[in-house]
């Protein structure tokens, strides 16, 4: 019996709720990684974190929009883990609150759920508490692997602010009482197992390529925004530092420390808030390159990923719209 139907006529069992369930797993190894350098306190702010924003998107659908919710597609849960990855362990519960609110009411919610938002609510949440609270926001706790009930008590500076902090502009006073010398600088294996300060999911780098490499095997994501946004940094950082040969341009350093590795991998690729071809991609990862070179080496701010990305979802309408692909057995426009 013959079915006429409209497309697509393909038919998939993956749905939404299975590349949320991929994405959670392959954070599982950062989420490891995370307990085990910062210990109990990483624990609270990850579980207030994704309660958060889980409740936050459940209340809003049953009573606001008056909808089934639609918390059981686990974008919520992803929402809180990445929010929580881009906060330090020592932040205030309560601080956590306002930006799982604006995240998922705000950013999420209010333009219609899930699919029908503009930028990343993780990193809208995030960048929020970081102009509202600076102070709580670069406070960054110690390491301590191991010891896991250890408190926040002893703080540090972390790998990138410490590169911001050796252009020789500041004063050699300011340099010793903020831990800004070259001598505190972790070494590339410290910054690659995550034995440094910085926010929750930012620091361990092997962990969060094991979990690339894990979507990249259930195709979860394509490689082109990862390979091309760390490409343009890595570049454009080596170039720098061959005409100026100073610490604070160290194109190694630079991709292993700040948020570069969380951004590119699990930020950057979120499906609503990126291209949808290959070559969209390819445009909008270059982008958040420059971007982050710009603001981390000629601005006030030591990190710039999170405002480089957020920059370039603003331009993906743009983006899709010159790089719609030809229709087959058509001239080019």
């Amino acid at each position: 019996m013959l079915k006429i139907s409209s497309a697509p006529h393909i038919f998939s069992p993956v749905n939404t709720r299975t590349l949320m369930g991929n994405v959670i797993i392959a954070l599982i190894p950062a989420i490891l990684a995370a307990l085990l350098i910062f210990g109990f306190s990483a624990l609270k702010v990850l579980l207030t974190s994704i309660a958060a924003c889980v409740a936050c998107e459940y209340l809003i659908c049953r009573y606001l929009l008056k909808i089934p919710p639609t918390t059981g597609d686990y974008s919520a849960v992803i929402t809180g883990i990445l929010l929580g990855f881009n906060l330090p362990a020592s932040i205030p519960l309560w601080m956590i609150l306002i930006g799982a609110f604006v995240a998922i009411g705000i950013t999420k919610m209010a333009y219609g759920g899930l699919g029908k938002n503009l930028f990343n609510p993780a990193l809208v949440g995030r960048v929020f508490l970081f102009v509202s609270f600076p102070q709580q926001m670069t406070t960054w706790p110690l390491p301590h692997p191991g010891d896991f009930f250890a408190p926040d008590v002893q703080t540090g500076a972390t790998a990138l602010g410490i590169l911001k902090h050796l252009d020789g502009n500041s004063s050699s006073e300011a340099l010793t009482k903020y831990s800004y010398s070259i001598d505190n600088m972790p070494n590339y294996l410290d910054m690659f197992l995550g034995n440094v300060g910085g926010s929750l999911g930012e620091v361990s780098a092997v962990a969060l390529i094991l979990g690339l490499f894990y979507m990249l095997y259930k195709k979860v994501i394509t490689w082109h925004i990862p390979f091309y946004y760390l490409s343009t940094v890595f570049i454009l950082t080596s170039i720098m530092w061959f005409y100026k040969e100073t610490p604070d341009l160290d194109p190694v350093a630079h991709l292993l420390s700040g948020g570069l590795l969380l951004g590119a991998i699990f930020m950057a690729t979120d499906y609503v808030t990126t291209p949808m071809t290959t070559k969209g991609k390819i445009l909008f990862a270059i982008g958040c390159g420059i971007l982050t070179v710009i603001i981390r080496i000629f601005s006030a701010y030591p990190e710039g990923v999170s405002f480089a990305i957020l920059i370039m979802n603003a331009f993906v309408p743009l983006i899709d719209r010159w790089c719609i692909p030809r229709v087959y057995g058509t001239g080019r426009k």
